[in-house]
């Protein structure tokens, strides 16, 4: 049996969770007949809904139900072992007395970790793991990252004009992006647990921080964080009653405790900065960041300009150009 074929049809079930699943990993699954065909297929559709395992094989017509004990299940993140918003996805296999279960990769998060794989092998099915383990860990990156350093994935997102500026002295808020740059950006957003800004930013700009322009997904949790200014009562952000805003007092603390806070407290596994140049800076000069999006506008500011633009971090892994706009894109390699 091809075990890469299979796992590589698994991936792409899982890719179509990338929406909805969050904070929860893209999951696919394949069951396998042992005369090679697939008589199954799932992934998981959205958090808090039933997970890959449990629509794969609810999608066995009844005709096949008999083969599961003697087929493979192709799944693209070990089976949970605990009893969260669901059972667990390993005793589902179990009690289905699959025959083989193969796995791309290990589960970094804590309550797993492992121990599904152990349940499966301890109840005598045979595991196979790392098929395509580095395709599997590239497609959940957030969550991996967020798991294994507990902390969100942080990426760091702003516009500039070509030299250098991020706001003009007369015409504020500055628009570098067009309209589907702006699309792009949303869709970003749509991809984040939640959106964090500065009191000074929200203030200033009164921005809503949503995805109207993306109209797939899900829109972030906003988070105001504060030192010296607090956030004004009247933002779009307050207005916004389907998205409880979080603030944060950071006086006295590291960005690096505010982070651990909002992956122990809050359960945000992946954040989006759009800030001033000044809460950027601070979390490039901490190396608190996994990617960078810098937009570059073919316009310069001049003697106009002001709030100079972080330099970005080392060498762009790509540049793409997108309405006459210019994206720089870097992630960091852990």
């Amino acid at each position: 049996m091809d075990d890469v074929f299979y796992m590589r049809r698994a991936l792409q079930l899982a890719a179509n969770g990338e929406q909805h699943a969050s904070p929860n990993p893209m999951v696919g699954a394949v069951v396998v007949a042992p005369d090679g065909r697939i008589i199954g297929e799932g992934w998981h559709r959205h958090c808090g809904g039933p997970h890959a395992e449990v629509n794969a094989i609810r999608s066995v017509k009844e005709c096949d139900r008999g083969l599961i004990p003697q087929s493979t299940v192709y799944v693209t993140l070990e089976p949970c072992s605990h009893y969260g918003k669901t059972p667990p996805c390993a005793l589902l296999l179990i009690n289905e007395h699959v025959h083989r279960v193969v796995v791309a990769t290990k589960d970094p998060f804590p309550k797993v970790a492992g121990r599904g794989i152990t349940m499966l092998r301890e109840a005598g099915i045979e595991v196979t793991t790392g098929v395509l383990e580095e395709e599997a860990q590239e497609l959940n990156h957030r969550f991996m990252t967020a798991h294994r350093l507990r902390r969100p994935y942080i990426t760091l997102k702003w516009a500039q004009s070509a030299d250098g500026w991020m706001d003009s002295v007369t015409r504020h808020p500055m628009a570098f992006s067009t309209t589907l740059t702006q699309m792009l950006t949303h869709r970003l957003r749509s991809l984040n647990d939640a959106i964090l800004t500065s009191a000074r930013t929200a203030n200033a700009d009164n921005p809503r921080l949503d995805t109207r322009k993306w109209e797939c997904g899900e829109a972030p949790r906003p988070i105001i964080l504060y030192r010296s200014e607090k956030p004004a009562e009247k933002l779009h952000l307050a207005d916004d009653e389907s998205r409880e805003t979080l603030i944060i007092d950071c006086i006295g603390r590291t960005l690096e405790s505010v982070m651990e806070e909002l992956y122990a407290s809050h359960g945000i596994t992946s954040v989006l900065v759009e800030a001033g140049p000044t809460l950027l800076n601070s979390f490039i000069n901490a190396g608190l960041w996994d990617e960078v999006r810098a937009e570059v506008a073919p316009m310069t500011l001049g003697e106009d300009g002001t709030h100079k633009a972080p330099a970005f971090p080392g060498i762009p892994d790509s540049v793409t150009e997108a309405d006459g706009r210019k994206i720089y894109h870097k992630r960091q390699v852990r």
